[in-house]
């Protein structure tokens, strides 16, 4: 009986056993990691909700399409029973030559621990129809007087000033259609009640400026058979999407950007009749204001080490505890995981306050202080006390750096740990095991 418990508490004792419970305990570890995921990304997602009701209150991202011509007619036709029916429609008709010229001006606008780009906009919108040549409609009446042109805007709130359009050197009034047309959003609708100048064999010379508030984001559809889009603003991190990359600079100072797109290069017709072309999502492109630093997705990438961080201070201690024969018990193991742990809770409840680079200096010197004494009260000697601290100070300033590096922060990180790696290897080459498990105190 006592040779089992012998045997028994031997086993519970040796090198290999602990090497699994430690194994074990970083699995375990795991579960509060993801929930530290989790939290990072409900935060984010409360933070997105919240930016949007900002944003709501000033203007959503903006998205201006046209001009566009729509010109009424009513076709004729007789029914099964020789009855005449009529139906409305619309002809759409797309500029020549369209020419936007936009200058943003950007700010941070704060709530709270909240953070949203806002903009103001000068938007100078310029082109030409070229004399109009209607297919054949058969049976159809055209109502040229009914014509109107009409741009679209995705939000009217963001309208802070009238309207100045000109056509043919003439002033015409500008007003909002109150409708939403599914193609190019809601619209502003100029009433031309010109039938003779529609009919002239002149083209159509248009321009229009506006100033236009808007959040995040400006997108611009390319009506024109050719367009060409200019936009400078003084916003330092600038990011260009859509199907068309534009001529481009970027300074401290602000941005330049350029796009000229002609008809061959997207799919929108030169004319179509009523709502025949749902959507122009596909040939759009933007210019987003985007947020240098997002510190979600700074905590996010951070908690994604955790398991790093544990397994690699689990080794330390462990390498620790084999050379210097200081027991070190799973649950004190456990609470430094714990510790390691709450590392991201701190960093994350700390940026939402202050700027990340200091909230992770404050997390990273507040965990290391903390298992830095904890080990000192296991171990009682500051020589093996260092070793653990020293590496501590290492991971997470070797973690700082990957953070700050987007393009090459995977190859960064993996020579790192291959670094790390073969520290951990070369420090454990001349560990003798057998002789450690042979050693291990039977009682």
């Amino acid at each position: 009986m006592e040779t089992t418990i012998r045997k028994a508490g031997k086993a519970g004792q040796s090198v290999t056993f602990k090497a699994l419970v430690i194994g074990f305990l970083t699995l375990i570890l795991l579960i509060p990691g993801f929930m530290i995921q989790d939290l990072i990304q409900e935060r984010q997602n409360r933070s997105i909700e919240t930016i949007e009701k900002i944003n709501a209150q000033w203007s959503n991202s903006q998205t201006v399409c046209g001009p566009v011509l729509p010109i009424p007619y009513t076709t004729t036709h007789t029914g099964s029973n020789n009855k005449t029916m009529q139906q409305e429609h619309l002809l759409n008709i797309t500029p020549e030559n369209l020419n936007i010229n936009t200058q943003l001006f950007p700010e941070e606008r704060h709530f709270g621990i909240y953070k949203t780009i806002l903009y103001k906009s000068d938007i100078d919108i310029s082109d030409n129809f070229n004399k109009i040549n209607l297919p054949k409609l058969e049976n159809s009446t055209i109502h040229w007087d009914q014509a109107y042109l009409a741009i679209g805007v995705s939000d009217l709130r963001g309208i802070t000033q009238n309207i100045h359009f000109t056509l043919d050197n003439k002033q015409y009034p500008v007003e909002a259609a109150g409708n939403y047309d599914m193609s190019i959003g809601n619209i502003l609708a100029i009433q031309l009640n010109n039938s003779d100048l529609l009919q002239s064999e002149q083209p159509l010379t248009f321009n229009c400026k506006l100033k236009l508030n808007g959040s995040s984001r400006m997108n611009f559809i390319p009506m024109g058979k050719t367009t060409k889009v200019h936009i400078a603003g003084d916003w330092k991190s600038p990011g260009f999407v859509g199907n068309f990359s534009p001529d481009h600079t970027i300074t401290e100072n602000g941005f330049d950007a350029d796009w000229s797109i002609l008809h061959f290069n997207r799919s929108i017709p030169e004319m179509w009749s009523d709502a025949s072309i749902r959507s122009f999502e596909d040939t759009s492109f933007d210019v987003n204001l985007v947020d240098p630093v997002d510190h979600y997705q700074q905590n996010m990438r951070s908690a994604k080490y955790a398991i790093m961080f544990i397994a690699l201070t689990f080794v330390v201690f462990f390498f620790v505890e084999v050379l210097t024969k200081k027991q070190i018990h799973p649950i004190q193991y456990l609470l430094v995981g714990i510790a390691l742990i709450l590392f991201y809770s701190l960093l994350l409840s700390i940026s939402e306050q202050v700027n990340f680079g200091i909230a992770y200096l404050i997390a990273s010197t507040a965990t290391i202080g903390l298992i830095t004494a904890y080990a000192h009260s296991i171990f009682k000697n500051k020589m093996q006390t260092g070793g653990p601290a020293a590496m501590l100070c290492m991971l997470y300033i070797f973690l700082y750096v990957v953070l700050q590096l987007e393009d090459i922060a995977l190859p960064i990180g993996s020579v790192g740990l291959f670094i790390i790696l073969g520290v951990i290897m070369f420090f454990s080459r001349k560990i003798n095991w057998y002789r450690q498990e042979e050693e291990t105190p039977n009682t």
